[in-house]
């Protein structure tokens, strides 16, 4: 029976650095490999985007999810948000277990801003009940949030059972952490790195030098072992965000 899992979630940038200024999503897959996480939640996949492919000579043809993924992680699931004339990008979510089924939601809360949650149930060795994992990417301003994060309560209290082990993991943009509160209340979830690692969630953004506390991971039904922020200087040429890492064990 597997009892450990390693998770990592990571905002990709669309695969390239600030102001489009680089490609990057070479750089990002050997980052992601190297944190040998058993399932993996990433937020800004482009999946398709026709000016950056003709200008980035290494651009991937079957689209960054399949990129990413490679040979690793044999299991993928890709949730189109925002799509425009050039292409589209999302939340995406790889996995060394079968995804048994996935479904992403619109939860854009207004006009100028589209997000999405991506869920996925999954069959981890052993386990008596799937494992349910949501890829999350919110919004920019405070109002959009809170619909976003009730919309996601609504989400878990429909579909996932209450015994069923939950993890929630991505990029928040909770400035102030309230959001993180709003979710857990009446849940029985926790943020790993409150749990963990000092009692607040991870700074993770700007990557090079965190400052801010935007990424997150809450699960229920684990134990956390370790948690770890993958950041410094080297990020400069990778994305803006750190990357986040945790080893659960089920409960």
């Amino acid at each position: 029976m597997q009892n450990v899992l390693r998770i990592a979630t990571f905002n990709i940038h669309k695969g390239v650095t600030s102001f489009n200024a680089r490609f990057a999503l070479h750089e990002q897959r050997e980052l992601i490999r190297k944190l040998q996480a058993d399932i993996v939640f990433l937020q800004e996949v482009r999946d398709q985007h026709i000016k950056h492919s003709r200008r980035f000579s290494a651009w991937p043809l079957a689209g960054q999810v399949e990129f990413l993924a490679d040979a690793v992680w044999k299991d993928f699931a890709y949730g189109k948000n925002s799509v425009y004339p050039a292409g589209h990008h999302g939340n995406a979510l790889l996995s060394k277990y079968p995804i048994l089924k996935y479904e992403n939601t619109d939860i854009s809360a207004h006009s100028s801003e589209q997000r999405g949650m991506l869920h996925c149930e999954i069959a981890v060795p052993g386990w008596e009940q799937p494992l349910h994992c949501i890829c999350v990417h919110l919004g920019l301003f405070a109002g959009w949030r809170r619909k976003q994060i009730m919309t996601l309560r609504d989400r878990i209290l429909e579909v996932v059972p209450d015994k069923a082990p939950l993890i929630i993991a991505g990029d928040f943009n909770d400035w102030s952490m309230s959001s993180g509160r709003e979710l857990v209340h009446g849940l029985h979830l926790h943020e790993v790195f409150e749990h963990h690692g000092g009692g607040k969630p991870a700074r993770s953004f700007p990557s090079f030098l965190p400052v801010f506390r935007l990424d997150r991971i809450y699960v229920r039904g684990f134990s956390v072992r370790h948690v770890e922020v993958h950041s410094g200087p080297q990020f400069v040429k990778v994305s803006d965000h750190a990357a986040l890492t945790a080893v659960l064990l089920r409960t």
